[in-house]
């Protein structure tokens, strides 16, 4: 059973930052298991996320290639983490209504934002924005280390990973993605659930995430390998994982939510 960590000096008793629990550093599996039920249960809704996941993707690849800015790929590719949990708005909203012993429908969850519209749209703009941000300085970096000429299509792979004077690039774009990524994951990884299930605002539920991972760093670290390593298989595939790999990934985010903080 999760032992509760009181927020001292936090506004203890005043509904606003609520506690968190402290899990076993296994439990990132056991929220994949639930991800997957819930999967199995409303598939259509989640093969519905999952192929605009992939059909967007696509768009975006075949959107930077045609624009002369086919280098940005890899960099949008991992950028997906970043806004991740913005897209997934239904996902959780089908897991919520599905724990709460009620039907979830595609209409229904298309509209969950409206639960806390205002809030979940601004962590959303913030999401994005860093995105934003990350494509920036991949651009610049691209710029920097290739004398304003960067690889070509049929050899960006060889010349960025198989080439000794790529090597200060990767280490530079690798440092800088590593400390955004896990910023990113701090602030977001239990927040937009928590807006959806909560009357609650953006600055909350950052902070009430951040404290979740400083509590559960062994969970915590396991989670974000799972959700980096799933994603990135996926984009082995040519994107074609997404289609199931995302909802499951979305269903396993709320029940790491609801692991994580405590009831209201």
């Amino acid at each position: 059973m999760s032992d509760i960590i009181s927020h001292r000096g936090v506004a203890e008793g005043t509904g606003m930052f609520p506690a968190v629990h402290a899990v076993g550093r296994d439990r990132p599996l056991e929220w994949l298991k639930a991800g997957w039920h819930d999967f199995l249960a409303a598939p259509a809704i989640g093969l519905a996320y999952g192929a605009l996941a992939v059909v967007s993707s696509y768009f975006v690849v075949f959107g930077l290639a045609l624009s002369g800015y086919h280098y940005l790929v890899l960099p949008a590719a991992a950028g997906f983490m970043i806004v991740g949990p913005a897209l997934v708005v239904g996902i959780y909203e089908a897991s919520r209504l599905m724990q709460a012993g009620e039907r979830p429908t595609l209409l229904r969850v298309a509209f969950a934002f409206r639960r806390n519209p205002g809030q979940i749209a601004a962590m959303g703009l913030a999401l994005l924005m860093l995105f934003f941000a990350w494509i920036r300085w991949a651009f610049i970096l691209f710029m920097m280390f290739f004398s304003m000429n960067p690889p070509p299509l049929d050899q960006i792979v060889t010349r960025i990973f198989f080439s000794a004077e790529s090597l200060p690039f990767l280490l530079t774009g690798t440092v800088v993605g590593a400390v955004l990524a896990t910023a990113v994951f701090m602030l977001s990884v239990v927040a937009i659930p928590m807006l959806l299930d909560r009357d609650t605002n953006v600055f909350t539920a950052m902070f009430t995430s951040a404290k979740a991972v400083y509590h559960n760093i062994p969970a915590m670290l396991l989670w974000a390998a799972v959700l980096a390593g799933m994603i990135g298989l996926s984009f082995l595939t040519g994107f074609l994982g997404l289609l199931v790999v995302l909802p499951v990934l979305g269903h396993a985010t709320w029940h790491c939510y609801r692991d994580l903080v405590a009831r209201s």
